[in-house]
């Protein structure tokens, strides 16, 4: 009775030995599987050489300093233009729109690619104050718009311009951007002059 129970016993000790091992080598295998996956897939990383402190997107909000960027980058884009760039810059511009006013906005942008084609007429903007409101997803910027024609510069005016946002998911998007008037005109919506 003792050797057939001694007998049993190392049966079971036997079996579970055997799916122990088993186990492991399904495991080992799939760990190496992983090793070599992970190994040969590319790796991204993104790269922001000019941002003075990392940034993390987050869907409780925008962060001031991501507006900030965002709209700064923005600036840049919609309000530096020459006859050259026209459709590279409207395409910029409405691949940043958010789609539900991208119809809005390049019917906008059409109109000023039209006036502007086959002329020799460019504009810069030089930024000098920002006002960012996270909380409404507003951005107010002021600078000096500077108007070339040929090779002169015939204007230099000082302009505001507001930056309208919208924020879904983890992606802000750009609803509308105008020049504000001055005075009580009321502001101009839409795109840019």
């Amino acid at each position: 009775m003792e050797l057939s129970y001694s007998h049993t016993n190392s049966q079971r000790i036997l079996r579970q030995r055997n799916i122990l091992a088993v186990a492991a080598v399904a495991l080992a295998v799939i760990t190496l599987l992983l090793c070599t996956v992970s190994l040969s897939r590319d790796r991204e990383v993104v790269l922001q050489p000019v941002l003075r402190s990392p940034l993390t997107v987050s869907s409780a909000g925008v962060s001031r300093e991501y507006l900030e960027m965002i709209t700064r980058d923005t600036v840049v884009l919609t309000l530096d233009r020459s006859p050259q760039n026209l459709e590279y810059w409207m395409n910029a511009v409405l691949d940043i729109a958010s789609p539900r006013t991208q119809g809005k906005i390049k019917a906008d942008l059409l109109k000023i690619v039209s006036e502007q084609r086959g002329s020799s007429i460019s504009q810069f903007f030089t930024i000098q104050k920002m006002e960012i409101d996270t909380r409404n997803l507003r951005s107010e910027v002021t600078g000096e718009l500077h108007t070339i024609v040929g090779n002169k510069v015939i204007s230099s005016e000082n302009r505001t311009f507001r930056y309208d946002w919208e924020y879904s998911g983890l992606s802000l998007k750009l609803v509308g951007f105008g020049m504000v008037k001055t005075g009580s005109a009321k502001d101009q919506q839409g795109s840019s002059s």
